[in-house]
């Protein structure tokens, strides 16, 4: 029987296969990443809330569950297919600083950058498009690069003529993570892909190949610089 367009998947028992555990597996899989679960939502007896049992969660049903969640992250598919057997709700989270760092801008600078960079021709990784965290401005896309931006980040900026905090442009390296589709964050946001994982895009950039648009995206959405006002004569009255 053929499978119909957007169906779910189904295992050796005809039971559809959890979503979560199929991109969880093929993460590890098909990409080497490893994926560590964190947080779920609970839905029953009321409003959708965190797992973690904090009414004010931030980040509610997508961040860490324990403080050794690095230690646990694994690229093994059998792990990862037990975990998310064991619980098909828990978030997806994707360590950054070992296969692949981070560049993150706003939405909207972000997707400018992404078509002026896909009109230049340039090598691209996968891009996450994020919902709204706490301290930062807005939606967000998550730019794949190769390992190492964290420490060459601020030279970078500068050599463009930025000053460090300037842009709205952030590196995220070893001890950090990033959350990853389809995971829900919250009762209404989801993580996406703007440029899903592909065989064109297994070979990730270098971040010094995507700064200079990225920064001038994120330039046209800048404060202006303060700059001191000269003194006015006194007035002679």
């Amino acid at each position: 029987m053929e499978e119909t367009p957007g169906a779910p998947e189904q295992g050796s028992d005809g039971k559809p296969i959890p979503p979560m555990l199929i991109e969880a597996v093929r993460y590890a899989e098909d990409r080497h990443w490893e994926v560590v679960p964190g947080s779920w939502l609970i839905e029953q007896d009321g409003p959708a809330r965190c797992s973690c049992g904090d009414p004010h969660c931030p980040l509610p049903g997508a961040h860490p569950v324990d403080e050794d969640w690095r230690h646990r992250a694994s690229a093994g598919p059998g792990v990862v297919r037990r975990w998310w057997t064991e619980n098909p709700h828990a978030s997806i989270l994707l360590p950054t600083g070992r296969v692949f760092d981070v560049l993150d801008v706003p939405e909207v600078a972000g997707c400018l950058a992404l078509a002026r960079m896909e009109r230049m021709g340039l090598q691209l990784g996968p891009v996450v498009a994020a919902p709204a965290v706490p301290g930062l401005h807005g939606r967000r896309l998550h730019f794949l690069v190769l390992p190492g931006v964290l420490a060459k980040l601020p030279e970078l900026l500068r050599r463009l003529g930025w000053a460090p905090g300037r842009l709205d442009l952030f590196s995220r390296g070893e001890g950090e993570w990033i959350v990853a589709p389809p995971t829900r964050v919250g009762p209404h946001s989801y993580v996406r892909w703007a440029r899903p994982p592909s065989t064109l895009n297994r070979w990730l950039p270098d971040a010094a190949e995507l700064i200079s648009p990225l920064a001038y995206a994120c330039g046209r959405e800048a404060p202006p610089a303060y700059a001191p006002q000269p003194p006015q004569p006194a007035v002679v009255r």
